[in-house]
């Protein structure tokens, strides 16, 4: 009911009420054990539905124009020193280190500590670092902020905190299991990536770290996400391990119209791999820390991607309805294939987003961004979902990250395991020689070959499938493919491929974008 001389809300805004009252609710209900005045998600979501209703207020600022303008060898000067931990002093199996602002990182984070039903800042101050070889420390304003925080945990031994996960810059957090070294990352919120306009980076500007059990084997924290475009409130509990893993609730608002939103955005770095016909001079073989996108369908496909150094800005889309999965792997795992003793590549973890919940219809896209380096990340995927969110109305998003070395169910059956091609024996084609590996493969003879099905998508118009054939690798123990293709058109050109035996697939899709 309305008073004198109030405006009626409109049926758009009631329903926004309402569907901002119904999320605050199922935070509440997913909350466990919350005592009254606790501090949850329910908190942060009221947060950024408050904030999508006014301006975006950037960040930067706070930082002063000296400390953005530092050399890359100065920021990593500065240390934290690990005996000012958050939870050092209670022998906690979780401490907190935090990173100091400046040169790319000029968007100071508030973090916080909740304790029970009491919730109290995290105070900077200078003496918390040891600034090296510069000279400036006595400049850092008592006040500064951090850039971000690292979790430490012991891994591999009681006696020592390893770095977990680290949220620093943007959205940006990446993390390892018990045998990894960092490589691929994730993010928040993907915002309009690979359109004409710029991309959009939402920043997280707030976070709220749960002080953890003394025996606690994971640990929880929110974080407030704010972009020109979008808010968002965000549930972490990550639990360290062989696999470490990381649950994700993230309630999102938009402020205006986005036009395409990316869900779980993974990140990472392929230079040149055994697919890669332009090299330049590199003693590695390999240069990459992620070598393909695999897909789990709601069918029970499961298909593969490899990646490559393409010439253009190339974006696949692969529409699914109810996703089961999809992920940034490593899977070559030898040492032998990069070379390099101080990236150890072969130690880059996989990561792999399973959706709670259904996602409903939409796609997976995968964006590779040429590159002449290995500086920067040029792979990007994640999820698009077919309606774009309304403005002003919660959108919500709930999945599981495993990051990992190896994991023989993912997929099931059997997989690709190299992928390699040349400009064959025919005049204007292109050879590829895919080898497949894993259950059901192994224990084929060679009389039991399977057969190859081989897909040119779009058909004989698109290009010619020549001398396709499957022989047994006694390398591997598994099969190799080899076919050619010629091109009938100069559009970019898909390829599928799999083994099967007696009508049965053995191994999931291998796929394969060619580009004019």
């Amino acid at each position: 009911m309305t008073g004198l001389g109030e405006p009626r809300a409109s049926a758009g805004r009631v329903r926004r009420v309402l569907a901002i009252a119904v999320l605050m609710q199922a935070c509440a209900a997913i909350s466990t054990g919350k005592s009254a005045g606790a501090f949850d998600l329910g908190d942060v979501v009221a947060k950024a539905a408050r904030l999508a209703r006014e301006p975006d207020r950037d960040a930067r600022g706070r930082v002063p124009d000296w400390l953005s303008k530092i050399t890359y060898d100065q920021w990593r000067d500065i240390r934290f020193r690990p005996d000012k931990a958050l939870w050092r002093d209670r022998h906690s199996p979780f401490e907190v280190q935090f990173f100091h602002p400046g040169l790319f990182y000029q968007r100071p984070v508030v973090v916080s500590v909740v304790e029970g039903d009491r919730v109290r800042p995290v105070g900077f101050s200078p003496r918390q670092f040891d600034y090296g070889r510069n000279t400036f420390g006595d400049k850092v304003p008592k006040d500064l902020g951090y850039a971000g925080f690292r979790l430490h945990y012991p891994l591999k031994s009681p006696a020592y905190h390893d770095e977990v996960i680290v949220f620093l810059g943007a959205s940006y957090f990446r993390a390892i299991g018990r045998d990894q070294v960092f490589g691929a990352s994730a993010r928040g919120l993907a915002v309009d990536t690979a359109r004409a306009a710029a991309e959009e980076f939402p920043s997280f500007r707030e976070f709220w770290l749960v002080s953890p059990a003394p025996d606690a084997k994971d640990l929880t924290f929110f974080a407030l996400l704010d972009g020109p475009s979008v808010t968002g409130a965000y549930r972490f509990v990550v639990q360290p391990g062989e696999q470490t893993l990381l649950s994700v609730d993230a309630v999102l608002f938009p402020r205006r119209s986005i036009e395409r939103l990316g869900v779980a955005p993974l990140t990472s770095m392929f230079y040149f791999g055994e697919n890669t016909m332009r090299r330049g001079e590199d003693y590695r073989p390999e240069v990459h820390d992620s070598d393909g996108l695999l897909v789990r369908f709601d069918t029970g496909e499961w298909l593969w991607r490899p990646f490559d150094n393409r010439r253009d800005v190339h974006v696949s889309a692969l529409e699914t309805r109810g996703l089961r999965g999809f992920g940034l792997m490593q899977r070559d795992r030898e040492f032998d294939h990069y070379q390099d003793l101080e990236t150890r590549a072969e130690l880059r973890p996989s990561v792999w987003v399973s959706p709670r919940g259904d996602w409903g219809h939409g796609r997976v896209e995968l964006v590779e961004i040429p590159t002449r380096s290995d500086v920067n990340d040029n792979v990007v995927a994640y999820w698009v979902p077919e309606a774009s969110p309304e403005v002003g109305a919660p959108v919500s998003f709930s999945y599981v990250m495993s990051w990992y070395g190896d994991d023989a169910t993912r997929p099931p059956g059997g997989r690709v395991v190299a992928t390699r091609r040349d400009h064959g024996t025919v005049e204007n084609a292109q050879r590829f020689v895919v080898d497949f590996a894993g259950p059901g493969l192994v224990d084929l003879a060679t009389d039991e070959a399977p057969q190859a099905v081989v897909t040119v998508v779009g058909g004989d118009e698109a290009g010619a499938l020549l001398e396709q054939q499957v022989v047994k690798n006694a390398v591997t123990g598994g099969w190799r493919l080899t076919f050619q293709v010629r091109p009938k058109t100069t559009a970019p050109i898909e390829l599928r491929a799999f083994l099967e035996r007696t009508g049965n697939a053995l191994t999931e899709t291998w796929s394969y974008v060619i580009l004019p």
